[in-house]
């Protein structure tokens, strides 16, 4: 606590000899700035992942769907043998056959709404609801083979797994995004930090020998380029918060789309990036003065 106090104080003597301008100073605001910005994107783009997984495991997760595919003659007595196993079958919690226009709709995305849909050899579609603890898929392929050869029991499990896992796999690049700008940040104030106190050079050599010691040299480094390392990512976060909000959201023609950005209470997680680059530009900063100061004493 008191270095940090000490750090927001800062030193009379030896910031002075922290330039305030210069390629130092400007690659500093600038890289954390760049940097802001990026990690509000792999934020938003960790979240919005996160809520595609959600949604894909939610929304399919107990239910199913039994498409009836036969002769023209034979589709509705085997819809009717179908419905009546999945009612007989325990845990089925409900089944319900889609209507034409049900069916229609589901189609219209790819064919388009003026095309003849009614005209088209869609496949009966029954809808069906899982109960708690749910029932035998296998066994249920049987009995309904045997009722309504027609009949195909399509669980959503074959392609509902990697979907979830795709976009949990997006979710944890997002994270290691994030990582990864953070640690370019630390690698950019580092040679920054080197660049400075190599100028500065005679200046410290000159505090040296009127007995300042290497911790009070360096935290005079350490406050400067902390401040600029926050004030240049909160520059950032500002502006990839503004690039974010201006994105369109998800609206119903695209509702498979899940929508960069956050949600509600979501947006409090970017006033974490400036803080959280302020504490790398202070521990990269810091390491890197005291290993330049060890060596050229």
């Amino acid at each position: 606590m008191r270095r940090v106090l000490t750090l927001l104080r800062g030193e009379s003597g030896a910031g002075r000899m922290v330039p305030r301008t210069g390629a130092a100073a400007t690659l500093t605001l600038g890289a954390s700035a760049a940097m802001g910005f990026l990690a509000m994107f792999a934020l938003a783009l960790t979240f919005a992942s996160g809520r595609l997984a959600d949604r894909w495991s939610d929304g399919l997760a107990g239910t199913a769907t039994v498409r009836i595919e036969a002769p023209r003659a034979q589709v509705e007595p085997q819809m009717r043998a179908a419905l009546t196993v999945l009612r007989q079958t325990p845990g089925v919690a409900e089944v319900r056959a889609l209507s034409a226009e049900e069916r229609a709709a589901l189609v219209a995305p790819w064919f388009g709404e003026d095309v003849p849909v009614a005209d088209l050899p869609l496949p009966i579609l029954i809808a069906v609801t899982e109960a708690v603890p749910g029932y035998d898929a296998e066994g249920l392929r049987l009995r309904l083979a045997a009722e309504a050869p027609g009949a195909v029991l399509d669980d959503h499990a074959r392609w509902r797994g990697p979907l979830v896992a795709a976009a949990r796999r997006l979710r944890l690049l997002g994270w290691l995004s994030m990582g990864i700008i953070a640690l370019s940040s630390a690698a950019i104030v580092t040679l920054a930090a080197n660049a400075a106190l190599a100028a500065n050079a005679r200046v410290i050599e000159v505090l040296r020998l009127n007995g300042a010691r290497d911790d009070y040299v360096a935290r005079a480094f350490v406050r400067r380029f902390t401040l600029r390392a926050f004030i240049g990512a909160a520059g950032g976060t500002a502006l990839g918060a503004m690039a974010i909000a201006l994105l369109p959201s998800a609206d119903a023609a695209g509702g498979f789309l899940t929508g960069l950005g956050f949600r509600g209470a979501g947006w409090l997680w970017p006033l974490l990036i400036p803080p959280v680059a302020g504490a790398v530009a202070f521990a990269a900063t810091r390491a890197a003065a005291m290993r330049q100061l060890r060596a050229v004493s």
